[in-house]
């Protein structure tokens, strides 16, 4: 197992990776309130790990409760959420209650949003069971639900109290999902983590192939950067926003193309080459660069152009990004690889060009 920490004053939080951890109760225990839990967790997660992380709790003494939500990206809304609520209404949970996500970044994102909104706050932890949650959205305390204008518009920032990180759950995870979590590993690699980067040039197959030993270390690695980032930005006011790189095309493509038809890594994917082009328009990194980078995606098997929206819909699409200033849409690109800004100098045109470099063909 490794472990590292958020350091966020008085609520600084530990993150454990490692295989086996759901049979670990003495990981999670500490870090609960009360021993009482709310598991929550969707219809696809809950046969495969829901029976084991109750049956770990329970003989440690805890009373576990749980709620199973639809699975999928188009179910990361109001309705879903409001199921969330009436599980903890009905069952009678309590402030000191302690919500545990077990699942993906939605049930991430939309169990942490609960927690945040019920009863004015209550505690909750993240056990992530796909490589995106384990690396990204299992960490900083961002938690949101989409709506049809804007992925993740609505949602508040309350931080967990643990992350639990069982890299074994990586064995169930479909190619395909695995595949888009690789899309934000390379993110941190781009970002600000040269040596990084390399590793994973060199040893992405070795990730692919599920090597637990390659996996464990590009987890680590991943929420080492981002808990640096949190620690210094914790809303998000300078810094983190470089954690969005190619976010604002890839939410674009999500919300266009309707969500869940899309995987987030995915558009993520199409999104950093769109913020590369646009990068090497404004002279920033070269053809060689784009390359690369694209080298990298096609060798994780992640798509290098977007769905064919519009030009428009795009541009209107990303209007709706947290990052709009006065109207001003600011973007993260390169500097250089491994050097990401936040930057508003690009014109709508050479926006309007980069992302028509990057449309599929037909």
């Amino acid at each position: 197992m490794q472990s590292l920490k958020v350091s966020l004053d008085s609520r600084s939080y530990p993150i454990h990776i490692g295989s086996g951890l759901l049979r670990c109760a003495e990981l999670i225990v500490p870090h609960l309130l009360r021993r009482n839990t709310l598991i929550v967790t969707n219809t696809t997660v809950a046969p495969l790990y829901l029976q084991q992380l109750t049956h770990t709790l329970e003989n440690a003494g805890v009373t576990c409760l749980s709620c199973a939500i639809p699975d999928g990206e188009q179910y990361k809304n109001w309705v879903t959420l409001n199921q969330i609520f009436n599980a903890m209404l009905s069952t009678r949970c309590e402030r000191t209650t302690t919500l545990i996500a077990l699942g993906g970044g939605v049930i991430g994102d939309m169990g942490g949003f609960a927690a945040a909104c019920y009863q004015r706050g209550m505690p909750f932890i993240q056990v992530p069971t796909t490589l995106l949650a384990q690396v990204d959205s299992s960490v900083g305390g961002k938690t949101a639900i989409n709506h049809p204008l804007g992925k993740n518009m609505i949602g508040a920032f309350h931080q967990p109290r643990l992350v639990v990180a069982d890299t074994e759950t990586l064995n169930t995870l479909p190619d395909r999902e695995l595949r888009g979590g690789l899309a934000e590993v390379i993110k941190y690699g781009l970002i600000r983590d040269i040596p990084f980067l390399e590793w994973l040039e060199q040893n992405l197959e070795r990730l692919l192939a599920r090597d637990a030993d390659a996996l464990t270390e590009a987890i680590y690695r991943s929420c080492a950067t981002k808990a640096e980032i949190v620690a210094a930005d914790e809303r998000e006011t300078g810094e983190r926003a470089l954690l969005n790189l190619g976010h604002t095309f890839g939410h674009a493509i999500e919300t266009g193309v309707g969500y869940g038809n899309w995987l987030h890594g995915e558009a993520v994917a199409a999104g950093t080459m769109m913020a590369a082009e646009l990068s090497a328009t404004l002279g920033w990194i070269a053809a060689r660069d784009v390359a690369r980078i694209e080298a990298l995606f096609l060798r994780a098997g992640l798509p290098v152009t977007g769905p064919r929206l519009g030009i428009n819909k795009y541009i209107e699409l990303m209007r709706h990004d947290k990052k709009v200033e006065d109207g001003r849409l600011r973007l993260v690109l390169l500097r250089s690889v491994g050097n990401a800004v936040v930057s508003d100098v690009a014109t709508e045109d050479q926006i309007a060009g980069a992302i028509a470099g990057r449309l599929a063909d037909g």
